[in-house]
């Protein structure tokens, strides 16, 4: 019937899906293990008449299986918190026919836990400035190596150590060189790709927002207002950590619930802050006495994503203030 309402939870891999239907009473009604094909998915619906109400785990397979819907209006595709699904839908028998069978149920019930789509047109860019961010953290990582080279035999140049340890660090400067190649190759495409904006302007004039990092913010924010509260945001954000509370104790550990990439962003904004600007650094040197230096340079990333949600919140500039003081 044309106004019927179906559910298919879609279990997704490289080369096959298994696809289960329920009607609005829970009863299955279609399924099947077919080609990972953006036409094959949409012929499985074709004797289906109505709306169908589609759901898929965020894995790295749902930008194909959206784009193979986006054309469809009598489908809408959710996407769900792998997480959080497997958090309240834990079976004893798994299989692909079960765990699509469990998502058609949970979206039945409007019981999924959903996560956050970004649009078509902003994917590829997002995804490019994600590239570089993980192309940073590898140059970082090898700069770091030939650092505890240097400090395990207490030496400030490579040139004094031994030649077996030269060498690794000679790998390691190997790295550095094409890391830097690397990022500036991915850097200078997305300036062609990249379109200023009132958001942009605003988030570039925070302490330690470049513009690189102004963008990276824009894109995975993709929109303020699917945060009800700063803490919602600050959470996303990984920069407060978790709870682990239990029998009248209350502990914090890290969290890797949120978007590593904001945690990257605004922990780089931090770095520069404290570097540039003396109200900011003498703020984070207060802190670093009465907590350490990680949590001291937190806690600025933390201020400065406060700054970023209200820019973005409010629609209007930063006001040149940082807990109360002017940076400038």
């Amino acid at each position: 019937m044309e106004n019927s309402v179906y559910y298919t939870g879609i279990d997704a891999h490289k080369e096959t899906c298994f696809l289960v239907t329920r009607d609005a009473t829970g009863k299955i009604v279609k399924q099947a293990e077919l080609r990972s094909n953006g036409q094959v998915l949409r012929d499985y619906f074709s004797d289906l008449p109505g709306l169908h109400k589609v759901v898929v785990e965020s894995t790295s397979a749902w930008y194909w299986i959206s784009d193979a819907f986006r054309d469809e209006r009598r489908i809408e595709l959710s996407l769900a918190h792998s997480k959080y699904v497997k958090a309240i839908s834990y079976a004893k028998v798994k299989t692909d026919k079960v765990d699509a069978g469990t998502l058609a149920d949970l979206h039945r019930s409007d019981l999924v836990p959903l996560a956050h789509q970004i649009s078509p047109e902003l994917r590829g860019l997002r995804d490019m400035l994600r590239a570089r961010l993980r192309l940073v953290q590898r140059r970082t990582a090898a700069i770091n190596s030939i650092a505890r080279l240097l400090e395990k035999f207490n030496c400030t140049s490579v040139a004094e150590l031994d030649p077996l340890y030269c060498e690794q660090a000679a790998c390691h400067q190997e790295h550095v060189t094409l890391y830097d190649e690397q990022i500036k190759r991915l850097e200078a495409r997305i300036w062609t790709l990249v379109r200023m904006n009132d958001e942009v302007r605003w988030l570039m004039q925070l302490p330690g927002v470049g513009r690189i990092v102004a963008f990276t913010i824009y894109l995975e924010v993709d929109g303020i207002d699917r945060f009800e509260s700063l803490q919602r945001f600050w959470s996303y954000t990984r920069l407060v950590p978790g709870s682990d509370n239990s029998a009248k104790k209350q502990r914090h550990k890290p969290s890797k619930d949120g978007n590593r990439y904001l945690k990257l962003a605004f922990s780089h904004a931090a770095v520069r802050a404290v570097q540039h600007y003396p109200v900011i650094k003498a703020w984070e040197q207060r802190n670093r006495r009465r907590k350490n230096r990680a949590i001291a340079r937190a806690l600025v990333a933390k201020e400065i994503a406060k700054m970023a949600y209200y820019i973005l919140k409010k629609h209007e500039p930063f006001n040149g203030q940082f807990k109360g003081n002017a940076i400038a």
